[in-house]
């Protein structure tokens, strides 16, 4: 006897990149959340720590309509966008992700000369941008995923390590300025 067959989950599209004309970081998460999709907004799960990380380093109010929030994060010259374009998935968990295809992240850092720091939000946005979309002579940094999963580290600890972020905003135009190829915390 034969049960029904298990459902595969549907590909699904990630969401395009949140950038202006001149960004110093790159900030790329694995994929976006189910509710993120659902809302075509970076980080739209209210328990993910992401936009209460940017309150509390550049004082943009996470309580802000999402499209202000990222014009400012913009103008703070940093860039959202995520390592995978299209995946299978069911649910919302990292570790569920199969089939995972790409953003042409090279080709953004072409298009944005001005980029000094690539952030990975959290382990799987590391591993797979080391994995399928690492770009030679650009530092990164695998930072502390501010997913709700990741309660490991507490919300301070989350800052204090995405502080990377503000530093590299605030240096000056040199290419790599002391930072690291990759760090990892």
């Amino acid at each position: 006897m034969t049960g029904p067959l298990p459902r595969i989950p549907d590909t699904s599209h990630g969401l395009p990149p949140v950038t202006g004309p001149e960004p110093i970081i790159l900030i790329l998460g694995s994929y976006p959340s189910v509710l993120s999709l659902a809302h075509g907004e970076y980080y739209g799960n209210p328990k993910n720590r992401f936009w209460a990380v940017m309150e509390e380093l550049f004082k943009i109010p996470a309580a802000l309509p999402y499209h202000e929030r990222s014009l400012r994060l913009t103008k703070k010259s940093i860039a959202l966008w995520d390592v995978v374009r299209a995946c299978t998935r069911e649910g919302s968990a990292d570790s569920r992700i199969r089939n995972p295809v790409p953003n042409d992240i090279a080709g953004f850092v072409r298009a944005h000369p001005t980029l000094r720091l690539v952030a990975l939000n959290g382990s799987t946005a590391g591993r797979m941008y080391h994995r399928f979309a690492e770009v030679e002579d650009l530092p990164s940094a695998t930072l502390p995923s501010t997913s709700p999963a990741n309660a490991r580290t507490p919300f301070a600890g989350k800052v204090r390590q995405w502080e990377i972020v503000k530093r590299t905003c605030v240096r000056d135009e040199k290419k790599a300025d002391g930072l690291p190829h990759h760090t990892e915390f």
